[in-house]
């Protein structure tokens, strides 16, 4: 029904930045938010950015201040700007797409494929 493709992972030094893009398509209209997740091995899916069809947009504690999510107008691409990265931001990172709009109740109900971002000397 939505198909998401993610892209713009790689490795980076401590202290650089990346960019990711998520190209969504299908059935967009019934999507009203989308998010950036990210896990580690042994670790469940940490929403770490989240932004909705007003614009607004939310935050976790650790990445805030650091990362940037946006949009285009038309929800098709998603994008997640990642600046003053840590070791500890290293994970393969997800973007999702879900109807709830709030940072508590939001849940992905499709998924893209994932992209490894490793940070590292």
């Amino acid at each position: 029904q939505v198909q998401l493709v993610e892209s713009g992972g790689g490795l980076v030094q401590p202290g650089g930045s990346l960019r990711l893009s998520c190209a969504a398509s299908g059935t967009i209209f019934r999507v009203n938010a989308m998010g950036w997740y990210r896990q580690t091995p042994g670790k469940q899916r940490e929403l770490v950015a989240l932004i909705t069809r007003g614009y607004r947009t939310n935050y976790s504690d650790s990445v805030k201040g650091r990362f940037t999510i946006s949009r285009d107008n038309t929800m098709n691409t998603v994008y997640l700007q990642m600046n003053s990265l840590k070791p500890e931001d290293t994970a393969v990172y997800y973007c999702g797409a879900g109807a709830q709009t709030t940072w508590s109740t939001f849940r992905a109900d499709y998924w893209g494929q994932g992209t490894q971002v490793t940070v590292s000397s």
